[in-house]
């Protein structure tokens, strides 16, 4: 079985030396999807599942997320909950010109700042619309938080905007991609996740007692079970994640071991 562990690493590639930070530091993040209309269901999010790869590839750990209203009150309790208790906090939704986009002014309110007109995405707007078509809807997207620093987005040029440990973004998922490559060098990663799949052709039931047992055994090794439906036959999807390689190749060995154990051959996939 370790032969086969190994041979699965070797063929997809998935755990290279330089994946793996010396670092071994956890570093968390919460995301906060701002938005009646992601509420509401009009918009699907796919903000949250954006954020979070970018963020795990970085060695940030995404530990909560919230989505809340436009509802001032509401979005400031957020912001100074999560900004407190993690390392990180990225907001999506908000800042674009309508009246209802009211995150700017919750930031502000939320850190005690005030908030303006700020003359380089002025300048930028000045440059960026043609004469007339500056008008006072898009005139709200140049106001930003006292003390903030721009978000560069290369798409519609408005910024989003950075205060503190809290990452503020469009709601708009291709402006979320880019303003994310404009964060990126700004972030100090930990460890790197590293996660691996043990899937097989049987039941919750059997796997249940040896899962929470191996949980147990391996502290560094998180566990979870995901039932599946393919070819007309049922099964799980056992997924292993740890920062400690050794840890999680071991914990991974003992798992199709035991789905083995069940004359069942099982599939082993390693993931960066």
């Amino acid at each position: 079985m370790a032969a086969q562990i190994q041979k699965q690493q070797e063929q997809q590639g998935a755990i290279r030396e330089t994946d793996v930070s010396d670092e071994k530091k956890e570093v968390t993040a919460a995301i906060l999807i701002i938005g009646d209309e992601i509420l509401s269901g009009r918009t699907k999010d796919t903000n949250t599942s954006t954020i979070a790869l970018f963020l795990g590839e970085r060695g940030i750990e995404v530990r909560e997320t919230r989505t809340v209203p436009d509802v001032e009150k509401v979005i400031v309790e957020a912001v100074n909950d999560f900004r407190g208790r993690f390392d990180y906090v990225f907001t999506t939704g908000g800042i674009g010109p309508t009246h209802d986009d009211i995150t700017a002014d919750s930031m502000a309110k939320a850190f005690g700042v005030g908030i303006d007109y700020h003359p380089d995405v002025l300048a930028l707007f000045n440059k960026h619309y043609a004469e007339g078509q500056l008008n006072e809807a898009r005139m709200r997207m140049a106001r930003i938080p006292d003390g903030a620093s721009l978000i560069d987005n290369p798409i519609s040029k408005a910024p989003g905007f950075n205060l503190e440990n809290v990452f503020v973004m469009a709601g708009i998922p291709v402006i979320v991609e880019a303003m994310l490559d404009s964060i990126g060098p700004q972030l100090t990663g930990g460890a790197r996740m590293l996660s691996v799949t043990i899937a097989g052709h049987v039941t919750e039931g059997q796997i249940a007692g040896p899962l929470a047992a191996l949980e147990e055994k391996y502290a560094g090794v998180k566990a979870g079970s995901y039932p599946f439906y393919r070819g007309n036959r049922y099964g799980v999807s056992m997924v292993l994640r740890s920062t400690e390689r050794a840890e999680l190749e071991a914990a991974a060995e003992e798992a199709a071991a035991f789905v083995n154990g069940f004359d069942v051959e099982p599939d082993v996939i390693w993931q960066e």
